[in-house]
C-alpha cells in the first residue's frame, strides 16, 4: 500500500481539502464528494532528481473552486522538500507559480 503524504486546507465551503500523494502512481489526489470524484495532478520522473509536472485535472463540476491550487501547492512543496528539479509541462502549474512567486519554487524549476 502506497504511503500518502497529506496536507490540509480549507476550501470556500469550509470543508477540508486533503491532498494525498500517491508516490507509486506518481500523482497527487484530492477525493471529492466522498471517493467517487477525484482531482489529480500527474507527474513523472524524467531523471534521478528531476520530475515533469505534467497534468492537472479537476472534474467540470468542481472547477473554479481553487481545488487545482491545492494540488499545485502540494506538488511544488514536494519538489522543494525532496530537493528535486521540475519541468512545468502543465499550464496550470506554470500559472500557479507565476501567481505564487515563492523563491524556493524558482530555485527548483527548469526555466
Amino acid at each position: 500500500m502506497a504511503q500518502a503524504a497529506q496536507t490540509s486546507a480549507l476550501d470556500t465551503n469550509s470543508s477540508p481539502i486533503r491532498v494525498e500523494h500517491d508516490k507509486k502512481r506518481r500523482q497527487f489526489v484530492i477525493r471529492l464528494n466522498g471517493s467517487h470524484d477525484r482531482a489529480v495532478l500527474l507527474y513523472e520522473y524524467v531523471g534521478k532528481k528531476t520530475v515533469d509536472l505534467q497534468h492537472t485535472e479537476v472534474p467540470d463540476a468542481y472547477r473554479g473552486r481553487g481545488i487545482a491550487k491545492h494540488l499545485a501547492k502540494a506538488a511544488m512543496d514536494f519538489v522543494v522538500e525532496e530537493d528535486l528539479k521540475a519541468h512545468l509541462t502543465c499550464w496550470y502549474i506554470q500559472k500557479y507559480v507565476k501567481e505564487n512567486p515563492q523563491p524556493q519554487y524558482f530555485e527548483h524549476i527548469y526555466q
